[in-house]
């Protein structure tokens, strides 16, 4: 009789604590969309944050692009988006899916960077090749390509 009384208490504590905090939205936006729309908000974000003007120019709001995009309206996100914040693994789970993507596009990202500046050195290295002349930086002053006749200078003096 006392494991019978053990094994009810344990059913009941065990089904009792899984009580949902927030109800599930009539239209819930699948995880993996979600999730896309969670990592398109994130690069708008960065770009405002590393290039505040950036944004600027465009006409609309960059966040109703992003929910248009998916035709998904705010509404609609936001209690999705409170759902899925009320499980923190779940939530978790979908931020580290997140980080993952953007450390791709960043790596991506990085490589092309460097073959540009690749690129950019080769083609001044070549120019100073092509060239054959040695500049120094610290002369500013351009030498003239003929020399200065100083007399015709001091006779059209002269002449005023």
């Amino acid at each position: 009789m006392k494991n019978f009384v053990f094994i009810i208490l344990g059913l009941f504590l065990s089904v009792s604590c899984k009580k949902e905090l927030v109800k599930e939205p009539k239209r819930l936006i699948e995880k993996e969309k979600m999730i896309d729309i969670m990592y398109d908000l994130s690069l708008l974000e960065a770009i405002k944050y590393q290039n505040p003007l950036s944004l600027d120019s465009v006409n609309s709001d960059p966040k109703n692009f992003v929910l248009k995009k998916y035709k998904v309206d705010s509404l609609q996100f936001a209690q999705s988006n409170i759902y899925y914040a009320a499980d923190y693994n779940t939530y978790k789970e979908m931020y580290d899916e997140i980080g993952k993507r953007l450390a791709v596009r960043q790596r991506a990202v990085d490589s092309i960077v460097k073959i540009e500046e690749k690129k950019a050195a080769k083609v001044a290295k070549a120019a100073a090749k092509k060239n054959k002349v040695k500049v120094n930086p610290k002369d500013s002053m351009k030498k003239p390509s003929k020399p200065i006749n100083i007399d015709s200078i001091r006779r059209t003096r002269q002449l005023r």
